[in-house]
């Protein structure tokens, strides 16, 4: 089997951790096509025997932290409080539960610091090993640990915050 062909089984989740970092359809799947271009033309430095998923993942952060640079040397922050949603916004039938459960998650992930949401993201959801999220990742095994359980331990916390803060009062 040829690498190039081992590449279509890693994107389905290549796909997934993007649009879990990103948040953004159309802007994750141009970061897992900038990835496997990437990737397709760099073949020759794939070393045979290692985590070809690793490596995608390496190209992945790389091709990630270079967008998140020029952007952020171009892009003006504007700030919006979480007090700008109005409370209608929350107001859905019970049946939806579930829904509000993934949007309130996807909404604590992506207020998590990028390096935490990373770990988080390859540990938790593509199930990485520790080894292989500091390969991926380039940094040091106890980093990820420590990224690893702070990016869990603020995930908690906003998740507690955001189901308090989600409550409707009931007027009758």
């Amino acid at each position: 089997m040829d690498i190039r062909d081992e590449f279509q089984e890693h994107v389905p989740r290549l796909r997934r951790y993007a649009r879990a970092l990103i948040n953004n359809r159309e802007l994750a799947d141009d970061l897992v096509q900038d990835t496997l271009e990437r990737a397709l033309s760099r073949t020759g430095l794939f070393q045979a025997g290692t985590d070809l998923r690793a490596w995608l993942f390496t190209i992945m952060h790389n091709v990630f932290a270079n967008q998140v640079r020029k952007a952020s040397a171009r892009a003006v922050h504007v700030s919006v409080d979480d007090e700008s949603l109005p409370e209608s916004e929350f107001a859905v039938p019970a049946s939806q539960t579930r829904s509000l459960e993934m949007r309130d998650l996807d909404y604590a992930l992506q207020r998590l610091p990028v390096d935490q949401r990373q770990v988080v993201l390859l540990v938790g959801l593509e199930e990485m090993s520790y080894a292989d999220v500091a390969l991926a990742l380039d940094v040091p095994i106890g980093t990820v640990m420590s990224r690893l359980s702070r990016g869990r331990e603020r995930l908690r916390a906003l998740m507690t915050g955001q189901q308090s803060g989600a409550k409707l009062k009931v007027v009758r």
